[in-house]
């Protein structure tokens, strides 16, 4: 038995104290009343104790040996293994009996051999029962927990999938645009984003996925990616962070942010307008807020709006972090642009 095992330690405990109590009841409820003398019946006890206790032990075994059978015959054995061990049980305790008494060999009566046998017969089919139950409560308990391991790894996967989704995303338009820059033969800016662009992707490599960052790495490394972006746009992107002072230590999932100012750009960005984006992150006595705002086109009322990988992807993540405890808002502003807002609930944040 692997002492190591919960299981063994629960099913131990519970043999060793269920034979004390029946020590005890054996001791109250029959020896003390008796006749007997105590230099007979306090080794008898012993004997009784011990035999029983052992008999558990193989009827341990052999109830898992046969765990493996159909249910009628599992039943079927059960029984039989029982009453044998109900009978073998009896006539233990009356052959220790007569051998402590002297005598080597004395035939029980049949009112003996039915007390003695049903009281065996109680005892050990009591053992049984108890057996059972907690063999099924730990059996339970046990696929509750593989089960949750189970959801617990679904989940973990599928948020490190969606976070590896965004790597491509804005990579390829980067690419691109570093491209464009080479070709227009502007060297010096195309070398100046590529670099932003390894800071960017280095983070990204060396951040888990599964673990989450205070604000202030968060907003750092959402400033090298609008390095990256105001290469490409120039003087076409104007962009307006601030962040509350409380907020710079709280711990939100790594590259939550960007997706949204990336879906801004993507889909909100006029070709002959200057686009205005503002990022706000303050705290409340109960939530964080993060807000993102944008002078751009905003979301069409008319059509099914068209979120890109970005929203949807930032979506799944906090209900798969955080439930039902965040909340997304989003509209269009009543000046021009739309605005993108998180809430998330403090209590969860603080490292």
């Amino acid at each position: 038995m692997n002492s190591n095992n919960p299981r063994s330690q629960l099913f131990w405990l519970f043999q060793s104290c269920g034979w004390i109590v029946y020590a005890i009841l054996t001791e109250l409820m029959i020896k003390i009343p008796s006749e007997e003398p105590w230099t007979i019946h306090i080794p008898h006890l012993i004997i009784d104790v011990a035999c029983g206790f052992l008999i558990t032990l193989t009827l341990r075994r052999f109830y898992n040996c046969f765990s493996q059978q159909e249910l009628k015959v599992k039943v079927a054995l059960r029984i039989m293994l029982l009453l044998i061990a109900t009978l073998l049980w009896t006539q233990i305790k009356w052959i220790s009996l007569q051998w402590l008494y002297g005598n080597w060999w004395l035939s029980m009566s049949w009112f003996d051999f039915g007390t003695w046998t049903s009281a065996s017969l109680t005892m050990l089919s009591t053992w049984t029962a108890f057996y059972y139950g907690i063999k099924i409560y730990l059996d339970n308990l046990e696929q509750t927990q593989k089960a949750a391991e189970a959801t617990h790894l679904a989940k973990e996967s599928q948020l490190k999938m969606l976070r590896y989704q965004l790597n491509p995303h804005f990579m390829f338009n980067s690419i691109n645009a570093i491209c464009t820059l080479i070709l227009k033969k502007e060297s010096l800016q195309a070398v100046n984003m590529l670099e932003k662009l390894c800071d960017l992707l280095r983070h990204s490599l060396y951040t888990d996925p599964l673990e989450k960052v205070a604000i202030k790495e968060e907003i750092a490394m959402l400033r090298t990616y609008l390095d990256i972006e105001q290469c490409r746009f120039a003087d076409k992107l104007e962009v307006n962070i601030s962040v509350d002072e409380p907020c710079n230590d709280l711990l939100i999932p790594s590259l939550l942010i960007q997706p949204l100012v990336e879906n801004a750009l993507k889909h909100g960005m006029r070709a002959d307008q200057k686009m205005v984006i503002t990022i706000n992150v303050e705290k409340t006595k109960s939530a964080l807020l993060i807000k993102v705002a944008d002078t751009g086109k905003g979301f069409d009322d008319n059509k099914k709006t068209k979120r890109g990988i970005g929203l949807a992807n930032c979506e799944q993540r906090l209900k798969l972090i955080y439930g039902n405890s965040h909340r997304i808002e989003k509209g269009n502003a009543t000046t021009g642009g739309a605005w993108f807002c998180i809430s998330l609930p403090i209590n969860g944040l603080q490292s």
